[in-house]
């Protein structure tokens, strides 16, 4: 089984939209081997997006991300990451395929509702930065 991270981010929670998406979450077959609501530092926020830390979004990125509670998920499922990628959407929700959850709940496309693992690599490494081993339950 393969292991992806869900953020649920600022804005979906404000919005309140956090319960539908993990209902959309449970409906595509994942399972929710960890989760927890949390508050990112500036620090902490800074370390998970540090591969962007030269790109010009980074402060606006950092900005929004420690605005509010964020909850972290840590899901498994045969082909996590690759179809995590399909039910969340292109980052920007005006491109993102009817249905997904970014076309649903995203604002733009810095506030886009979820984050999600990019590669088999980065959802193996980004579930261990938010949660111990002891933490998740397989």
């Amino acid at each position: 089984m393969e292991r992806t991270l869900c953020i649920i981010k600022p804005d979906a929670i404000r919005k309140k939209v956090e319960g539908n998406i993990i209902q959309m979450i449970l409906d595509a077959g994942f399972k929710i081997i960890a989760l927890k609501l949390i508050r990112l530092t500036n620090e902490r926020a800074m370390s998970f997006y540090e591969i962007h830390k030269d790109k010009p979004f980074f402060k606006g990125l950092i900005n929004f991300m420690t605005s509010g509670p964020v909850i972290v998920i840590a899901l498994s499922k045969e082909n996590a990451v690759e179809d995590f990628r399909n039910l969340i959407g292109a980052t920007d929700p005006l491109k993102a395929n009817n249905g997904t959850i970014r076309k649903l709940f995203a604002t733009d496309v810095q506030e886009n509702a979820v984050h999600g693992s990019d590669s088999i690599e980065n959802g193996i490494r980004e579930v261990s930065f938010f949660f111990d081993e002891s933490e998740i339950i397989d």
